[in-house]
């Protein structure tokens, strides 16, 4: 490689905006809205299975990294599906406080033992709102639609064509349908082709995984085409903001806001990502752990699969490998996302 193509690269790494990192970033546990509005019993009982872990994972990054190991704590908030205008045929558009929503989980993680330093939206996954002087203002980033254009399917063996690419479809599979979806098997007896996921291991595990969906909504007068993003993708984005690997034209997206005001009455004059303990570590961080109830197993699976079909930015992987081999304890970044991504999952006993 030649100097002059060592300072090109050096030179288009120094125009994507460094970020402050931890080691390790826990999510502490997960909950559907209904679930945060309806009683405490069941959020007490998940809490309380997450603070040991939190501990042991704190312990555990301190014997890997050192004494200074850096560790953040963080909570995403299920407010997109809840509180947004829902398509025609379903229940209408539901509500919920969040004065006391979150005054209701903050409480009930101070009393298990769980911090919680960052506080951050599902509707920010979304689309991240800009704000001047504590209020929303201008347009707002247009995260999943941003992240939805990054979208590299595999290509299909033997493909016939039929089935719509994932950018119209909004499905992404890891691998290749039935036969029963090839053209033309409607009109002829051909023996049955089962699904075959790509890089399977002796047998195949298919998923097939929706991204969003569509629908059409009334405003003033006209009918407006209206994209849902879905539960998975919207987490895969949550993932990547974990682990600092998204940028917007070399800048940070959904850096988090400190906050200390009063919580609003609505959600959207909540920024997405708030630091909620002044003295905490980085948000973002080399390695992700998400402690969550095994019911989101499914969802978590659907997670990899669509990271693992993202195009990311080459580059800002490789200024999180430099600064990495800069730590006192060296910390190694794999260029997949999902090598820097970890689970635990809690039973219900």
């Amino acid at each position: 490689m030649s100097s002059a193509t060592d300072y090109s690269e050096a030179g288009e790494r120094n125009r994507v905006e460094g970020q402050p990192l931890s080691h390790l970033s826990i999510e502490v546990g997960h909950f559907y809205m209904d679930e945060l509005v309806n009683g405490v019993d069941r959020i007490h009982a998940q809490l309380r299975k997450v603070a040991p872990i939190v501990a042991a994972q704190r312990a555990a990054a301190e014997q890997e990294f050192g004494a200074g190991a850096r560790v953040s704590t963080c909570f995403l908030v299920d407010d997109y599906f809840w509180t947004r205008p829902t398509p025609p045929g379903r229940e209408a558009r539901r509500r919920a406080d969040p004065r006391e929503v979150l005054e209701k989980l903050l409480t009930a993680a101070d009393e298990c033992g769980v911090g919680i330093d960052y506080l951050a939206r599902e509707a920010g996954c979304a689309e991240v709102p800009s704000f001047r002087d504590g209020d929303p203002a201008g347009e707002p980033v247009r995260l999943a639609e941003m992240m939805a254009a990054r979208i590299v399917a595999e290509p299909e063996r033997d493909g016939t064509g039929r089935r719509p690419p994932t950018v119209e479809s909004g499905w992404l599979c890891n691998g290749r349908r039935s036969s029963e979806f090839d053209a033309g098997q409607a009109m002829r007896i051909t023996r049955y082709r089962p699904p075959e996921e790509f890089g399977a291991r002796n047998h195949s595990i298919f998923l097939d995984v929706q991204l969003w969906s569509r629908y059409v909504e009334e405003v003033a007068g006209a009918q407006v085409e209206r994209t849902l993003w879905s539960c998975p993708f919207l987490a895969a984005i949550w993932q990547l903001l974990r682990l600092g690997m998204i940028r917007d034209e070399g800048a940070i997206v959904a850096a988090p806001v400190p906050w200390t005001d009063p919580w609003p009455s609505e959600w959207s004059r909540l920024p997405a990502v708030m630091q909620l303990n002044p003295t905490a570590r980085p948000f973002a961080a080399y390695r992700a752990l998400s402690v969550l109830p095994y019911s989101y197993l499914g969802i978590e699976h659907a997670v990899r699969v669509i990271l693992d079909h993202l195009r990311l930015d080459e580059d800002v992987h490789a200024k999180l490998a430099e600064r990495g081999a800069t730590e006192r304890n060296p910390v190694l970044v794999p260029v997949q996302a999902t090598r820097r991504l970890n689970h635990i999952f809690l039973g219900d006993v």
